[in-house]
């Protein structure tokens, strides 16, 4: 994390070494605002203009993480931390991995069961980048619902969910927003749109109006 410095993402300052024992101390930059909420959210999302701008300076942060070779692994709103002036830091790089040569291949459990890509309920080898823009289409809708796409009691139940059940859009009336969440959570990871795609989408584009503070 020593070499990552970006806007969008939260920096470390500073690695003290405890020299009376084996831990050690990050020191965090420090931001105002907390995460932008936990679990799914307020009921019926924060609204669509406020998403759009979190939703941006997200996707920012996480192309910088990506040509960093970084997978970030736990992208969601609780890890998405708000500054004074109303942008996001992305945080929380606990299960973060850094890749050599690109290769992100990986196999091990993602972060947060409700924002696990499919690919990643199945055993298999995955790529990790690919991974975090399906975690960054879960965290996309519940800033519009207030909502999880895909929930259920067991980890097993799931995990079938998310792997077989078909994606819902409850009234919503934004053809372009629509469309990008289908993009975001295709279950096909080969045919899932990449951030570059993302920032050239009709939604990220389009003017909703919220001016940060």
């Amino acid at each position: 994390m020593k070499i990552l410095h970006h806007p969008r993402i939260v920096n470390l300052i500073e690695v003290i070494d405890d020299p009376d024992s084996d831990h050690f101390y990050m020191v965090l930059e420090y931001v105002e605002g907390g995460g932008i909420f936990r679990e799914s959210g307020p009921p019926g999302g924060i609204g669509q203009a406020t998403a759009q701008l979190y939703f941006r300076d997200t996707v920012e942060g996480l192309v910088y993480l990506h040509k960093k070779n970084v997978v970030h692994g736990d992208i969601k709103p609780e890890n998405l931390l708000v500054t004074s002036e109303g942008r996001i830091k992305i945080g929380d790089f606990s299960i973060s991995q850094m890749f050599e040569s690109g290769n992100d291949l990986m196999q091990r459990s993602p972060g947060t069961p409700v924002f696990t890509a499919p690919e990643c309920c199945t055993g298999s080898q995955y790529h990790g980048k690919i991974a975090d823009i399906w975690a960054l289409g879960v965290t996309l809708y519940c800033m519009v619902f207030g909502c999880y796409p895909f929930i259920d009691d067991t980890l097993q139940d799931l995990y079938d969910k998310i792997l077989h059940k078909e994606l819902s859009l409850p009234d919503l009336s934004n053809h372009r927003l629509a469309h990008l969440l289908e993009r975001l959570l295709c279950k096909d990871p080969k045919m899932r749109i990449s951030l570059e795609e993302v920032a050239r989408h009709p939604w990220f584009l389009e003017d909703l109006g919220h001016k940060p503070v």
